[in-house]
């Protein structure tokens, strides 16, 4: 058997053979792998019409680049189908954007994982899960288009735990992070629609997230009632976040339907209910630049209503929703979005 690793080509005498010699020289995530064989990976850049040496993104700090063939290599690895590509190839440009600023959270000792969100047809096209237990595992699509993006800054841009990966716990997002949103659930346009491409498109959305935290609201049937728990929860995360994902379960938006709530009333709504004065928020530990004079100033956790991304996912029969705090401090990172090609 030929298993391929960038330019690197090794004869492996089987399967087990191949995982072992990953595992040994840290080309995996501690999982078993599926050998990169030359034919396979071929495969996945002739599906999706990439040329081997088309560079998806540069990464802005250190330079490394990630040619579609490494991310090719990568995915297969993971345990992709390849008509999973394309929505890899997208994730990459996404996290190599400007915006994104990758660096950071990818080497911070906080332990930022990255949350692949999927709109559009090619979610239905590849089975993609945006229902019950939409974090948890056993959809393909989900878990390896998430793994593939993380084998790729482990074995492309290096970033290893103990080595650039300075995590000081991490957290299970790290291996694969990725959903699809459950449009059909939705009161609100798409999230990809809603960032600025048009209806109809497919898009990722790549968010640098901290652990989630689910928020269960089981008596609150108005949108004030279910917004009021979210709130209670923020408070922990501190003030002034530049962003902030908000995950809905069905049960929960269902109240906002019925509101006939928009979407920005959501960040609105927050904005003044998760309102402290400073010196509370720096009693509670959190630095805030404050004179005296100032201690009785209102600041909310959130620094603006768009700060708020607001995703429908999850299954029915629970009313369970998430907040997903990001590595967004000082705007260093933030979402972006890019559209599936």
């Amino acid at each position: 058997m030929t298993s391929q690793l960038s330019s690197q080509t090794i004869e492996v005498a089987d399967v087990i053979a191949a995982n072992e010699l990953f595992h040994e020289r840290g080309w995996s995530d501690g999982l078993p792998i599926i050998p990169p064989t030359e034919e396979a990976v071929a495969e996945f850049l002739n599906v999706s019409g990439l040329a081997a040496d088309e560079v998806l993104g540069v990464e802005p700090v250190k330079g490394g680049v990630v040619t579609a063939e490494k991310a090719a290599i990568n995915a297969v690895t993971a345990g992709c189908r390849p008509e999973y590509m394309p929505v890899v190839a997208a994730a990459v440009r996404a996290i190599t954007a400007e915006k994104f600023a990758l660096h950071g959270p990818t080497v911070s000792t906080m332990g930022a994982a990255i949350l692949i969100v999927v709109n559009g047809p090619i979610t239905r096209e590849l089975g993609m899960n945006a229902g019950t237990s939409v974090f948890g595992p056993g959809n393909r699509a989900n878990a390896t288009i998430g793994r593939a993006l993380r084998l790729i800054l482990i074995n492309v841009l290096g970033t290893r735990a103990g080595e650039l990966d300075k995590g000081t716990l991490g957290h299970p997002g790290k291996y694969t992070w990725c959903i699809a949103e459950a449009e059909d659930r939705s009161p609100w346009e798409p999230l990809h629609v809603g960032r600025g491409l048009v209806e109809g498109s497919s898009a990722v959305t790549v968010v640098a997230g901290l652990s989630g935290l689910q928020v269960g609201e089981h008596a609150a049937n108005t949108p004030e009632g279910i917004l009021d728990s979210f709130a209670h929860r923020m408070y922990a995360l501190g003030p002034n976040m530049k962003e902030v994902v908000l995950i809905f379960c069905p049960e929960h938006v269902a109240f906002f339907r019925e509101a006939n709530w928009k979407k920005s009333q959501i960040g609105e709504y927050l904005l003044e209910r998760t309102r402290k004065p400073r010196s509370e928020w720096a009693g509670f530990g959190f630095p805030v630049n404050w004179t005296p004079e100032q201690e009785d100033d209102m600041v909310s956790a959130i620094a603006s209503p768009d700060a708020v991304v607001s995703v429908v996912a999850g299954g029915d029969g629970g009313a369970w929703s998430m907040i997903i705090p990001t590595w967004s401090f000082g705007a260093k990172t933030l979402a972006v979005t890019q559209e599936i090609r």
